[in-house]
C-alpha cells in the first residue's frame, strides 16, 4: 500500500501536475484531488493492479469496497469523479492507450441536505447591531458584504479595496476556477464598508479586512468573528460565512423568482447547484401555506 504523499505511478502526479498547471486548480482542490487518488492507488496495490490494467471491473469493485467501509454517496462520487479525471487526461495524453473504465457506473444517489439559512428578520437582527467598538465596525462590514453580494468565504478573504466600485457600487471578485465576476454592493454594505475604511489600520490599501497590524484576515479568524457577531445579537444559533450566501441566495429567490440571475451572482457554473435554492423556497411557501389556507391546516389547529 503507497504511503501518504506518495503513489505507485509517475502518472498520478502527471495528472496532478497538468491540474495544477493546466487547469489552474486551488490548492485546496488540489490536495483534495490528491487524498482521492491515494485512496485509489491503495486499492489498486491491494489487488495487485497497475493504472494500465484497471478495468470496469476493477472501479466496480472499488465502489463496493467504499460502501461496505461505509463512505457516504458523496464520498464515493468524488473518488469516481477523481478516477474519472485521471484516466480522461491519461487518453488525452495517451491515446488509445488508455480507456475510461469508470464509463457506465454512477455511485449511489444521494439526498440533497438543505443548507441552514437566515430569514430576513435574523438577517437584520444580526446586521442592525450598534457598531461600538473597532473590532464591530469591522465584523459587521464583513457580514454586511456576505449578505449584500451572496460572496464565498474564499472571495471575501481576498477581497481588495482596489476591487471595490463606490461608484457603480459593485465588486470584483475572483471565484472557483479563477473565474472573475463583477457583484453589485448594496448601499448598506458601502456605508458599513466606508465606515470601516475610516478606522482600517491599512485605510484603503490592500486586503479590505485586516487585523491590528493591518495584515489580512485568515479564513478561520473570520467564521470565529461572524460566529461572535451571532452571539452579541443574541441569535441563539451558530452563524458560518456561508449561511450568510446562503440566506442572500435564498431571499433573492423569494423575491425574484430568477434562478438564471442568482446563478450568475453565485458564480456557479450548473445551474442545478443553484437549484436547491428553489427547493428551499418551495419549502419556506410550503410552511406558510400549511399555516395560512383552512383546509392545509388540521382539526387541532381549527378549533384552537
Amino acid at each position: 500500500m503507497s504511503r501518504l504523499g506518495e503513489f505507485s505511478s509517475p502518472l498520478f502526479e502527471n495528472y496532478l501536475d497538468y491540474l495544477k498547471i493546466e487547469r489552474q486548480l486551488s490548492p485546496n482542490t488540489l490536495v483534495n484531488y490528491q487524498r482521492d487518488l491515494l485512496v485509489f492507488d491503495a486499492y489498486v496495490i491491494e489487488n495487485q493492479l497497475t493504472v494500465e490494467k484497471v478495468d470496469s471491473f476493477a472501479v466496480r469493485s472499488f465502489v463496493a469496497h467504499l460502501n461496505r467501509a461505509g463512505k457516504s454517496p458523496a464520498t464515493i462520487g468524488r473518488q469516481l469523479s477523481a478516477i474519472k479525471g485521471l484516466y480522461k487526461y491519461l487518453q488525452y495524453k495517451f491515446g488509445q492507450r488508455f480507456k475510461d473504465p469508470t464509463t457506465g457506473i454512477r455511485a449511489p444517489k444521494r439526498a440533497r441536505k438543505l443548507p441552514n439559512v437566515l430569514d430576513v428578520d435574523q438577517c437584520q437582527q444580526l446586521l442592525n447591531q450598534s457598531a461600538d467598538d473597532w473590532h464591530k465596525i469591522r465584523d459587521l462590514a464583513m457580514a454586511e458584504l456576505f449578505y449584500s453580494s451572496g460572496l464565498r468565504l474564499s472571495e471575501l478573504a481576498s477581497a481588495t479595496w482596489q476591487a471595490i466600485d463606490t461608484t457603480q457600487g459593485d465588486i470584483r471578485v475572483t471565484g472557483k476556477g479563477n473565474k472573475t465576476r463583477v457583484l453589485p454592493v448594496g448601499r448598506k454594505a458601502l456605508n458599513a464598508l466606508n465606515a470601516w475604511s475610516k478606522v482600517s489600520p491599512s485605510g484603503k490599501e490592500g486586503a479590505i479586512f485586516c487585523s491590528k497590524k493591518g495584515t489580512a484576515l485568515t479564513v478561520r479568524s473570520i467564521q470565529q468573528r461572524l460566529s461572535q457577531l451571532a452571539q452579541s445579537g443574541a441569535l441563539g444559533q451558530h452563524v458560518h460565512p456561508h449561511m450568510l450566501r446562503h440566506s442572500f441566495a435564498t431571499h433573492m429567490l423569494e423575491s425574484s423568482s430568477d434562478l438564471r440571475a442568482v446563478q450568475e451572482l453565485l458564480g456557479h457554473a450548473d445551474i442545478s447547484t443553484t437549484q436547491i435554492y428553489t427547493h428551499m423556497d418551495f419549502q419556506h411557501l410550503s410552511k406558510v401555506y400549511d399555516r395560512a389556507h383552512p383546509r392545509a391546516r388540521n382539526e387541532q389547529k381549527q378549533h384552537d
